[in-house]
Parts: structure tokens; sequence; C-alpha cells
């Protein structure tokens, strides 16, 4: 399964550095060229960015060491949830992973459930060992690259919304990910300013314990 994987990958990202090769042409047709690189690769998904608060703090005061044993750790507590709700993983960097969703619906339950779990797991566990975790959601129109990479506008605003605007214990969701989940129970705030990319930017109301 791995080698099917490694070959459907390459072969996606050899047929889109193509595309683009072709459209730095001279007098390329950009517009036609796009619509075939949307054609090929373009799907509707949900999209989550996480990260763990602190880390410039906890590396600088207990060294890269301990941190990479929090790394450890949330991804052992993490993953699981992920894989209860259909999430794919698509990128982990360093403290931050990049999954998928096919509905904003299990987006939002599986943050949800990583949530509490990290702050379960926190009970036991001194301050320098906490999982602080930070969630941006993204929905809408991305572009795919098999299962390695995944661009957009949505992609971009969840990961600011994950990496720079969340603090720990929060769920931000772009307001199209708000929109998609306008007839379900959640409720959410408006935040004041909104990540590029994004029309709005809303926070999820739910009971934090920290």
């Amino acid at each position: 399964m791995s080698y099917i994987k490694h070959i459907a990958g390459k072969a996606s990202q050899e047929r889109l550095e193509k595309l683009i090769r072709e459209r730095l042409v001279d007098g390329a047709d950009k517009a036609a060229i796009d619509n075939r690189i949307w054609d090929l690769f373009g799907e509707d998904w949900s999209i989550m960015f996480t990260d763990l608060a602190g880390f410039s703090r906890h590396v600088a005061e207990f060294g890269i060491i301990h941190f990479l044993q929090v790394i450890y750790e949330s991804q052992k507590l993490l993953v699981p949830c992920i894989d209860q709700h259909d999430g794919i993983v698509i990128k982990i960097e360093g403290d931050s992973m990049l999954v998928i969703f096919r509905r904003p619906e299990k987006a939002l339950a599986c943050a949800l459930a990583m949530q509490y779990k990290t702050m379960e797991y926190n009970k036991a566990k001194p301050e320098t060992e906490k999982i602080l975790l930070c969630i941006g959601l993204g929905s809408g129109k991305i572009l795919k690259i098999g299962d390695t990479d995944v661009w957009g506008a949505e992609v971009n605003a969840a990961s600011k919304l994950g990496e720079d605007t969340a603090k720990a214990g929060e769920i931000l969701v772009t307001e199209t990910m708000c929109q998609r989940l306008s007839n379900t129970p959640y409720r959410f705030e408006k935040l004041a300013d909104a990540p590029p990319g994004a029309s709005g930017a809303y926070r999820l109301l739910y009971d934090i314990e920290l």
C-alpha cells in the first residue's frame, strides 16, 4: 500500500509541475491552465491546523528534548481522535499538524474531542508537561495533491487561526466553516479580525478547563 501511495503522490506532483511549467511559457493561456489544475486537483474538504501553545517559551526554559517529549505525547493522544473522526493527517511539522476531513461536522467534533482529551490528560500533569492545544478550522475548495499536500485560501486561513491567533484551548473557524455549521447546535462568537484568505473568523463557544 505504501508503494502505491508513493506512486500516486509522485504522479500527482509531476502532473502539477508540468502544468505550472506550461503556465510559465510566454503567451500561455493561464486561465485555461488554471481550470485544468482545478479540474484535476480541486476537491472540497474541511481543514484542521493544530498547534501547541508556548513552544518558544518551553524550549528556552526546558530545552528541545523536553518539548520533543510533549510533541510525542500530543501525537499519541490526538492521532487516535483523528482516526475516529475519519480525518487524514497530511503533514506533521514540529508541534503542528495539518489534517483534512470530508465533512465539516466531523472536523469540529474531532476538534472538540481533542481539546477535551488534552484537558483530561493535563489534570494529572505538572504545568511544564501540559499539552496546550490551539486549533484552526477552515472548509472549502482546495487543491489536494495526492495525500502529500493541500493548498488554498481556507488552508492558509486555518493555518493562521491555529498557529497565530488561537490561544490554548480555543477552536477558531473561518467564515465558510461557520456557515457550513449553521444547522448544527454549535455556537460561535465573531472575532474582530479575519486572517488573510477568509472573510471572517469565529471562536467556538464551549466550556474550557485549563
